[in-house]
């Protein structure tokens, strides 16, 4: 369910292991390129699909309720104006969200959302997540995704419908802590592209990325406690390569904020959604309640919501460096 980059991906992964898929696309004409030209007219457009295989849907409902398993894919913006039009029973569906954002408005992650929305049950809610460019992912190279679930079982049987030669999956059932650290390495890759932008080195974005991990073990282990490896690749993994890939949206809306660009105009110039910068207001919202410290993350969002200098914020942020 979604059109994007990640989605075209993780299709492609989805149609080595199962015979067949349907894939809800919003726009009918996007859908009508796909089936023409036999890939993503928008993303991915070298990744061919054997289109047999595929029923492609504009009609959410009918996706629904002819499928078992929902994979969810859209950003995270625009989730709930899709998932909100869903009238269908879904609560016995196995439902995935490769997401790795929050629901904006409502501040909630999405295995919460569906299961206070659609009463999906603890155990049929999964998550996908790791350090894992669709980019990448698409051209075959090795790669590695986290499957979480509160049911081993669900989790490994959706784990052996993507897993492959160059994919491989670890389980785990820290569903949450999976999709809060999701979101916030976006917001740190928006500030350590913000220090490639204003060019203040490799030393200081390694020192970032350093103290953004421990922000995002503090945060994590007090809104969802429970025993967790901050090391694992679904964490500090996923949080290095968002913060130094290329193919890192992330990183490319914060260089820009940081050579120069407002933010309206960074906003204007990326191609795809930069989820971190939703992301930062939500996580900042949430935070009021758990009042973590957060010195990264409240400097990002004093830049991207409140207009200050990126690099006088974090040159001020980076005076709680240890």
């Amino acid at each position: 369910m979604g059109g994007g980059s990640w989605a075209t991906a993780l299709a492609k992964l989805l149609l080595q292991n199962c015979d067949s898929i349907i894939w809800y696309m919003r726009r009918d004409d996007r859908i009508a390129d796909f089936k023409r030209l036999g890939h993503n007219p928008a993303y991915l457009t070298d990744c061919a699909f054997d289109l047999n295989r595929i029923t492609f849907s504009s009609d959410i409902n009918a996706v629904c309720s002819e499928a078992d398993t929902l994979l969810m894919v859209m950003p995270s913006p625009y989730f709930k104006s899709h998932v909100d039009k869903i009238t269908v029973d879904i609560s016995d569906k196995a439902v995935v969200s490769a997401v790795k954002g929050i629901v904006p408005d409502v501040n909630e992650i999405i295995s919460h959302y569906m299961t206070s929305r659609f009463g999906i049950a603890e155990s049929r809610m999964l998550v996908v997540s790791g350090p894992c460019h669709a980019e990448e992912v698409a051209l075959g190279r090795p790669s590695y995704l986290t499957v979480g679930c509160h049911d081993v079982f669900h989790s490994q049987q959706f784990a052996k419908c993507i897993a492959g030669p160059c994919l491989h999956t670890i389980i785990s059932s820290d569903v949450d802590g999976i999709e809060y650290a999701a979101v916030l390495k976006n917001v740190y890759a928006i500030a350590a592209g913000i220090i490639h932008g204003i060019k203040s080195g490799d030393n200081f974005q390694a020192m970032l990325v350093c103290n953004a991990i421990r922000e995002m073990e503090r945060f994590v282990d007090t809104v969802c406690p429970r025993p967790r490896q901050i090391c694992d690749s679904v964490y500090l993994g996923d949080l290095l390569v968002t913060s130094y890939s290329r193919f890192s949206r992330n990183h490319n809306f914060g260089s820009m904020i940081g050579r120069g660009y407002s933010v309206k105009a960074a906003r204007m110039e990326m191609e795809q959604t930069a989820e971190g910068y939703y992301g930062t207001k939500c996580i900042h919202e949430i935070n009021q309640q758990y009042g973590v410290e957060m010195p990264i993350l409240e400097g990002v969002y004093d830049i991207l919501y409140r207009g200050a200098s990126p690099m006088e914020t974090l040159r001020s942020v980076s005076a709680t460096f240890i």
